[in-house]
């Protein structure tokens, strides 16, 4: 399988929801695979939140391979001996896209920081639009993401109707409800609670207890309780005495290792800013209603979600699918039997990768 990573440059001023612009402003990508003489073949793969662009393959020293392994490559459900996927590090993150830790100005030594402005799932989306456009791909075969990649998906389908083939978001919702703005909140303020935090001017390579608390938080609705049971039970940690006032459960050591682990690798200020995309995040905004919203998607709309997920509940996407029939859309629904939680689509691909290559196929057109 061919990897390249590349980073696209813009001048021209990206205009943000909010109304403020981002000029200059730079993309990070990878693809996998050969684009066709006419390019159609390409595929966009939209990434979650603690996501990169790196979704396959290895790169050189790495412990494990990218993200969405197991769905991407050759031979795989989504082939790269027959597709040409791209991947993109959103807009806000840390990984090489511009975002509230890049310079303000080229070769300038300060950051945005706090005056970052916030970023919306639609700015994303516009972004990575742009970005294809200068790749001279004027049609997707398809764009397939999970969690805020499936917020990415559908928002791409509202705001470029005839755009891409086939829109499979996974695991995802089209409104934000409150009760996930509630645990961002609860995450948005572990991080700014932590003294180190200092209003957004933490020192580079500060690796934040708040951030690893945040973590921590994210995975008890990442995870589902049946999976907890299965994984850790009430074991203890061996080495820690039972009345000891801190000693840990195992559960409790798997949720202080995960979350140290987090801020070696991810940006607070970033994590902060996706937090925020993905509370705003309504597909139905700048619309008079959601009929009107649902009624833009002009493509196949293939939704699939998870029944034991906690975070973005499976009705939530039935939602979505009697949206679409009402106004006459192009849509099917599966739900995935699974107790694992959130998380099913980066840990159980093999319940849904054959799905998948179908949509992919055309095998399942015959349906609508």
């Amino acid at each position: 399988m061919n990897i390249e990573t590349k980073i696209a440059k813009f001048t021209k001023p990206l205009y943000l929801e909010s109304g403020r612009i981002l000029e200059p402003w730079q993309i990070i990508y990878e693809t996998y695979g050969e684009l066709n003489e006419d390019k159609s073949n390409a595929i966009l793969i939209t990434h979650a939140l603690s996501g990169s662009h790196h979704a396959a393959g290895w790169y050189e020293g790495d412990r494990k391979p990218g993200w969405w392994d197991g769905l991407i490559g050759d031979s795989k459900a989504i082939d790269t001996t027959k597709y040409f996927v791209i991947c993109t590090n959103v807009i806000g993150s840390c990984f090489g896209s511009t975002g509230p830790m890049s310079p303000i100005y080229p070769g300038s030594n300060e950051r945005y920081r706090l005056k970052f402005p916030v970023i919306t799932i639609k700015d994303m989306v516009k972004a990575q639009k742009i970005l294809l456009d200068s790749l001279g791909i004027k049609k997707l075969k398809a764009v397939v993401g999970g969690s805020m990649g499936g917020m990415q998906a559908l928002r791409f389908g509202v705001d470029f109707p005839g755009f891409i083939e086939r829109i499979i978001p996974i695991a995802t919702t089209y409104q934000t409800r409150p009760y996930v703005i509630a645990i961002n909140k609860s995450m948005i303020e572990a991080i700014r609670a932590d003294c180190e935090f200092k209003n957004g001017n933490y020192e580079i390579g500060t690796e934040l207890k708040g951030l690893a608390v945040a973590r921590m938080i994210g995975y008890l609705n990442y995870i589902s309780p049946k999976t907890f049971d299965k994984k850790f039970g009430r074991e203890y940690v061996k080495t820690d005495g039972m009345f000891e006032l801190f000693g840990r459960f195992q559960v409790e050591s798997y949720l202080e290792y995960n979350g140290a682990m987090f801020p070696k690798w991810f940006d607070a200020l970033s994590y902060i800013y996706l937090l925020k995309a993905i509370s705003l995040f309504d597909i139905g905004r700048g619309f008079n209603s959601l009929d009107e919203a649902f009624s833009n998607i002009k493509d196949k709309l293939f939704l699939i979600s998870f029944s034991g997920d906690t975070l973005f509940f499976p009705e939530e996407m039935r939602e979505i699918k009697k949206y679409m029939d009402k106004v006459g859309g192009r849509c099917q629904y599966y739900e995935i039997d699974s107790d694992y939680g959130h998380d099913s689509f980066l840990v159980e691909i093999d319940k849904f990768s054959d799905l998948i290559s179908d949509i992919l196929k055309g095998e399942m057109d015959a349906r609508f």
